[in-house]
């Protein structure tokens, strides 16, 4: 019998081991959280639409979060070229103030979003 044919069934037995055994873990599962509109109970629609409304909420969070990210990453890139001369300090003052009102403007998008969702 060959190497790899004797590891090969050595290690489907011990999957399959893992498989029998995992039934009984797999028991007592919690329940799934509510969505924050929380629906009665068997509406199952409100149910779909609370939690897709969870999701864009997150997903806009998450926009937000990229949006602050990239800003700083562009600001410290640009400080970078002004302390090495190839940036004047003017254009950091400029970015971090555009930078400062993109992310209240996002945020306020997001927030007026959240509402209508």
């Amino acid at each position: 019998m060959n190497i790899v044919t004797r590891i090969t069934n050595h290690i489907t037995a011990v999957l399959c081991l893992m498989a029998f055994s995992a039934s009984n873990a797999l028991a007592a599962l919690p329940t799934a959280v509510a969505p924050s509109t929380s629906p009665a109970a068997g509406n199952w629609l409100e149910l779909i639409k609370g939690y897709v409304k969870d999701g864009g909420l997150v997903l806009g969070l998450t926009v937000s979060v990229l949006g602050f990210i990239w800003i700083a990453y562009t600001a410290i890139a640009k400080f970078n070229e002004a302390r090495n001369g190839k940036a004047e300090w003017a254009e950091v003052g400029l970015l971090g103030i555009v930078g400062g009102a993109m992310l209240l403007f996002v945020t306020y998008l997001l927030t007026e979003a959240a509402a209508v969702i």
